[in-house]
């Protein structure tokens, strides 16, 4: 499978997300042969857990599946830049690659705020690159948050 295929298999899963009136940010996991291991969206008001990112959910799937706490060989595909949190539970996992799509210079914690992969005290630093349209993927949060203002 390819970045932007897994990307758009992350877009499916944020547009799923927002159909279930969470913030369309959706995540998968493939394993080093790049089979889907977990795939998600954020699931923060369903399930009444602030920590029920996207990220989070397929990291969590993604031990359970192949019963070891470490994602040795695995890539995450995000829709979104990963928050300091899931930036922190990505090096835990020693999830080998991260990869996005759209930029959060409000949240974002890989490019932007606290760049959590440059310090040094993040023990493990996963290659990050990105893929998809992230033009499509930012659209897909502005419309969300766009049609939820008060006019």
């Amino acid at each position: 499978m390819t970045d932007d295929q897994a990307i758009a298999l992350a877009l499916a899963e944020a547009e799923a997300a927002a159909g279930r009136g969470e913030v369309p940010v959706g995540a998968v996991l493939l394993d080093a042969t790049g089979d889907v291991v977990a795939r998600d969206g954020n699931r923060i008001l369903e399930l009444r857990d602030p920590t029920a990112h996207a990220e989070m959910l397929v990291l969590r799937a993604g031990t359970r599946k192949l019963e070891n706490e470490r994602l040795i060989g695995t890539t995450l595909y995000v829709t979104l830049e990963p928050c300091a949190m899931c930036a922190g539970a990505i090096s835990l996992a020693r999830v080998a690659r991260l990869v996005f799509a759209a930029e959060d210079s409000k949240g974002g914690a890989i490019l932007h705020g606290p760049r959590f992969f440059d310090q040094p005290t993040c023990h493990h630093r996963p290659t990050v690159g990105r893929a998809g349209d992230p033009e499509q993927a930012g659209e897909q949060l502005k419309a969300f948050f766009r049609a939820r203002r008060i006019p």
